[in-house]
């Protein structure tokens, strides 16, 4: 027998039901319920995709986002976690019956402990937050996504989150001590804490990167580092994307890792000077920004190395800097990047595939051939070091054709990452935006896999539904989101 549907008074009356307990937990001013004041969570920084929620709770504490969790496994409620929705994947898009729980007033920071080199704070307080809250004693937290104005420790580690120091430093996972979690019962853990090296199972190594699937993040303990005596930037500008590549592969096959090696081609070099005025050379097809830090004498021992490489490479022009004023003004372009190609072209889609280094060569090659068959335009912003790519694909979001071609045009770029042995994602996560392009780069049983271990933490697949893995195959698939009905398979709708 066909399972008719719920009689329409019914389903509002249960939603005003659930409606009235989550105000019950929450602050007068802790659920959001109007249609206009809902307009802001409908999207996220993939903003080709929009879809309002049933509702937005702000939680405080802890124990609020506990008993919000708990509620919402009683009733049977899809759950969103968002901090600052900066999210280029996809990762904080709404369904059109679940509830958005913003953490963005979890922005406390709870303890600083100089002595053990870390500090534990809410899960929305904002990237840059940290080493603000820390520069004054001489620390600093390293990871540093673009977006570090802005985005939040909760999102940093639920997308495993990089940034142009993580060469050296590293990502999010290994910045980080401690998580305080809550499930989706409303059960609160703690996972490791202020020290390094926490016994039994890995915990916190599968949780971090796990784009909120398994649990919802309510405090972090992240490692804090002395700041270097000081730090340089130099420029090196080429003829070619491919020369530039095998620079970058020379640098890294040498021994020395810059604390930064940051890629840009002749569409982002234009585009960022035109903004930021860093002097950057508009004659060159492709610049690498390198910047490496210890003492002076470490930074020109460094600097003259990795200049003596460049040479090899027979560069248009080599710059280092010679004031920390000046090394400002090279980051200034580079941080500013992809508010910078917003000013050159209506809409353009962020990728983020991570490759091997020595195949950086061909996979720019190959980029631009696809480039010249989609006719569509691309500006290479990345982190060349650990082979991070950001490809942004230039098209007009009004025009169907024009983004039907940026997505089949990233598609092609992440399946290649996969063909030379990179994968799928560096630090922007799966979301919604790679998810139907998995089963590129694991097989079926891996897949299974994966999806065990969510039902495990999620029984019932109510924490950020439809994200991460393709809908055929997982409980989702029998039970499609409630989204518009000219949204692909589950996804919300295209703007």
């Amino acid at each position: 027998m066909i399972a008719q549907p719920e009689p329409k008074a019914d389903v509002l009356s249960r939603r005003e039901a659930i409606l009235a307990e989550l105000r019950s937990l929450l602050p007068a001013t802790g659920l959001i319920t109007e249609t206009l004041r809902l307009k802001p969570y409908e999207t996220d920084g993939l903003s080709a995709y929009r879809q309002p929620p049933m509702a937005v709770a702000l939680p405080e504490t802890t124990e609020q986002l506990a008993a919000i969790l708990a509620a919402c496994h009683r009733n049977g409620v899809r759950v969103v976690p968002r901090g600052a929705g900066t999210s280029l994947s996809g990762g904080a898009l709404p369904m059109a019956d679940s509830l958005v729980i913003g953490l963005m007033r979890m922005n406390r920071i709870l303890n600083i402990d100089y002595a053990d080199r870390c500090a534990t704070v809410q899960p929305g307080v904002t990237n840059i937050n940290i080493t603000q809250a820390v520069a004054e004693r001489g620390f600093f937290y390293a990871p540093d996504p673009s977006s570090q104005l802005a985005c939040m420790i909760g999102g940093n580690v639920a997308m495993n989150s990089g940034g142009a120091h993580c060469l050296k430093y590293g990502v999010t996972a290994n910045n980080l001590l401690g998580l305080k979690i809550v499930t989706i019962e409303g059960e609160i853990i703690d996972i490791g804490g202020d020290y390094l090296d926490a016994s039994g199972y890995d915990w916190l190594g599968l949780l971090t990167g796990s784009e909120g699937q398994l649990a919802i993040t309510a405090e972090v303990t992240v490692r804090i580092l002395r700041a270097p005596e000081g730090a340089r930037a130099m420029l090196a500008a080429f003829r070619s994307n491919e020369v530039a590549g095998e620079c970058v592969d020379a640098i890294i096959g040498s021994g020395i890792i810059p604390v930064a090696l940051e890629f840009m081609d002749r569409p982002a070099i234009h585009a960022c000077e035109d903004f930021a005025h860093a002097g950057y050379p508009l004659d060159a097809e492709a610049m690498l920004i390198i910047e490496v830090e210890g003492s002076a004498a470490e930074q020109d021992d460094l600097l003259g190395r990795i200049s003596e490489i460049c040479r090899r490479h027979d560069p248009i022009s080599l710059r280092v800097s010679a004031s920390a004023e000046e090394s400002a003004a090279i980051w200034k372009g580079r941080k500013g990047a992809f508010g910078a190609v917003g000013r050159i072209s209506p809409d353009y889609l962020c990728m983020d595939g991570t490759i091997p280094t020595s195949r950086l060569p061909e996979v720019l090659r190959r980029m631009g051939e696809m480039s010249e068959a989609y006719g569509l335009k691309v500006a290479n912003i990345f982190h060349a070091g650990d082979g991070n790519l950001h490809p942004l694909i230039m098209f007009d979001a009004n025009d169907p054709e024009s983004f039907h071609k940026a997505e089949a045009f990233g598609a092609d770029i992440l399946k290649l990452c996969v063909e030379v042995e990179g994968c799928l994602t560096g630090e922007h996560g799966v979301g919604v935006e790679k998810r139907d392009l998995m089963g590129v780069q694991f097989n079926d049983v891996e897949l299974d896999q994966q999806r065990r271990i969510k039902s495990a933490f999620d029984p019932d697949w109510l924490l950020n539904p439809s994200k991460v893995f393709p809908l055929s195959g997982s409980p989702l698939s029998s039970s499609p989101p409630r989204s518009s009905p000219s949204a692909p398979s589950g996804l919300p709708r295209a703007a």
